[in-house]
This record gives C-alpha cells, structure tokens and sequence, in this order.
C-alpha cells in the first residue's frame, strides 16, 4: 500500500492564487477516505481551518521513496481522541506518480509568445512539463541555444486562466510530421509558476485516465 499510517503530506490548495502550503500527517485510513492532523502551514506553523468541500491537493512519499499526488476533498472533521480532518482519497490505483519532483511530460496543446530579442512570436506548444516544453515553430526563425522570455496561457478545469513568464533555453529543434519543433527547457522559473504548471500537468493526466 503506497499510502500508509504515519505518512507525511504537503497540502496545497487547489486552483486558488495564494497558493498556499500545509503539512500534516495520516493518522487513520477507512473506506475512500483518510484521516489527517489538522494540516498547518508550512511558513507560519498556523493551524489551517477547511471548510467542508475546500479542494485540496496531497502529495506525499511512500516508503520506497516514490512520491505521488492526489486531488482530494474535506469531507467534515473527527475527533477519536485527537482531531483529525477526514479528506476523500480515490484509492491507490488513482494516484498519479512525480517523477523528480516534476509531473511527467503532458500532450496538451497552449497558446505560448516567445520572446526572441524583443519580437514576439504567437506559437503553439505542443506538450508540457514542468521542467519544460515543445513549441511549434511554424515559420518562426529560431535556432539552437537561442535564450527566450515565454508567456505561456495555461487553462485549468475550473475554467480560470494562469499566464505564467518563464525564461527558457532552446535545447533542440526536431522535425515531427514535416513540423518544426522546438524542445525548451524552462530556466529561472519562479516556484509558484511552476506550481501553476504542475497543476495543469495534473489535470490533464487525471482527464486522460478518467476518459
């Protein structure tokens, strides 16, 4: 069992714009629902008080050193001689692996402008990570080693839109299916831009193995 009793989780509440994080333990598991301390937050200790229904993101590592993540729900708070907060969990089978800390790469097509010595080029990128991206060059003139400013769009489930301003690096340009494609490895990333991709990375995983 990959989530188990004692298990430490980060708690990141999902799609708000504070982005804030919490840390909390699993004290119990039942039937598509775990039990956790009340979460507090990782730079001020402060006790986190969720209301019934917060959507909320857990990641965590498992004893062979794998980490994971789930979307999850508060489903109501219980007390059996300590507090707990009860969270859905969707089953081990649901939980989608990180690889480094970063989701694995996503076919997810976004509006991307990429920033080449102040001219602005409005591409599409082809798939995303959070460590970087492949962009469709069109007829754009870009060569290898080339530095760029992107404005990436990213669109979440819940209908709100992310624009996230990341400096990349151009590592290689490909041909795919008579299509120039540029791989571009993101560098001087801010955490919480990051966090906005990791997300959109969730998403659209967790959609492709729901449909």
């Amino acid at each position: 069992m990959k989530l188990a009793l004692g298990t430490s989780i980060t708690i990141d509440k999902d799609y708000t714009e504070e982005g804030e994080k919490f840390k909390s333990r699993v004290v119990d598991i039942g039937k598509d629902c775990v039990m956790i301390d009340y979460p507090t937050h990782l730079e001020t200790g402060r006790t986190a008080f969720f209301i019934d229904g917060t959507q909320l993101l857990v990641s965590f590592v498992d004893e062979l050193k794998m980490a994971y993540v789930f979307k999850t729900e508060v489903m109501g708070r219980l007390n059996r001689g300590i507090p707990m907060l009860q969270l859905t969990y969707p089953g081990d089978t649901e939980l989608i692996k990180i690889q480094r800390r970063e989701f694995v790469r996503v076919d997810s097509p976004l509006d991307v402008a990429v920033d080449k010595d102040g001219n602005i080029h409005q591409l599409v990128a082809e798939d995303i990570s959070a460590g970087g991206m492949a962009v469709n060059l069109a007829k754009s003139n870009f060569e290898e080693d080339d530095i760029v400013k992107l404005t990436i769009v990213l669109p979440y489930a819940n209908n709100s839109i992310k624009y996230v301003r990341v400096n990349a690096r151009i590592v290689r340009i490909w041909e795919k299916d008579g299509r120039r494609i540029a791989s571009m490895q993101f560098d001087q990333i801010d955490q919480e831009s990051r966090q906005q991709v990791i997300r959109l990375c969730f998403e659209r995983q967790l959609k492709k193995r729901n449909e």
